[in-house]
């Protein structure tokens, strides 16, 4: 059986906000795509992630205003990637190392062309791998120490 890279199962052409959008519209788009991550671009440049939990805890919580708020003050910078033409296993073992159940996907160019979830990863690999990385990613974490 031929090594299954992650262009293979990647949901491609993902919708994006800019770091200049405000949360509110960040917002609305998140809400009309039922997602919880969407990334931010600049032009063809991944920038950052931002996510529901990024918009609660960075910017509601702190009294910020969601219209007047750019999605550049909550989002995540230093976002982890995997390249199209990886290796499908070597991408769930990253997402397992970084707990995460959603990896942005980039070409050799560094320009965002899709998206892996841990759903695709189960549905390709089967079961048993999908499971691993669940457990991994599941992992309880703990509160913020104030």
């Amino acid at each position: 059986m031929a090594t299954q890279r992650v262009c293979d199962v990647m949901t491609p052409d993902v919708e994006v906000v800019r770091s200049s959008d405000s949360l509110r519209v960040a917002a609305e788009k998140m809400r009309a795509l039922n997602v919880g991550p969407i990334p931010v671009c600049d032009g063809d440049q991944l920038v950052g992630i931002l996510t529901d939990r990024d918009i609660v805890v960075r910017a509601v919580a702190q009294g910020l205003d969601a219209e007047r708020t750019q999605v550049a003050q909550a989002m995540t910078r230093g976002v982890e990637y995997v390249f199209d033409d990886d290796d499908l296993s070597q991408a769930a073992q990253k997402m397992r190392a970084s707990q995460i159940r959603r990896i942005l996907v980039l070409n050799r160019n560094k320009r965002l062309v899709g998206i892996l979830a841990l759903g695709d990863i189960a549905e390709e690999l089967g079961d048993q791998e999908g499971g691993r990385t669940l457990g991994a990613v599941s992992a309880p974490s703990q509160p913020a120490q104030h």
